[in-house]
């Protein structure tokens, strides 16, 4: 199955990608960690320490501690894919992950990002 190849990649491989893709845009690691921090309810510094170990992304998101209510908030597309119609719960938490920095990169302010008022 196609999901399982993404819920079993290195989670610290993907996550340099999407700072990478943020910074390709000016955008800091400091603004990507506040956005993953804010999705999943990692705090700094154990994020820094899920990404010295070794996590699967879908480790990442199984074991998020406090997952943000406002997250159904996230809408749009993310290559192609609708992310409030995604069925596999943990794939649409990945794609929730995609849209934020999507949005990052595009210069959105991080308030917004954050959907806050």
């Amino acid at each position: 199955m196609e999901n399982e190849k993404v819920f079993n990649m290195d989670f610290a491989k993907v996550y340099s990608l999407l700072l990478d893709k943020a910074a390709r845009k000016g955008r800091t690691k400091e603004e990507v960690d506040a956005v993953a921090c804010w999705l999943t309810g990692y705090s700094a510094a154990e994020l820094e320490g899920l990404l010295a170990s070794q996590t699967t992304y879908g480790d990442f998101f199984r074991n998020a501690p406090r997952p943000n209510p406002a997250r159904g908030l996230i809408k749009g597309l993310v290559c192609g894919v609708r992310v409030e119609q995604v069925e596999d719960p943990l794939m649409r938490e990945i794609r929730y992950l995609d849209k934020l920095v999507d949005e990052l990169a595009k210069g959105k302010p991080l308030g917004k990002i954050l959907r806050k008022s």
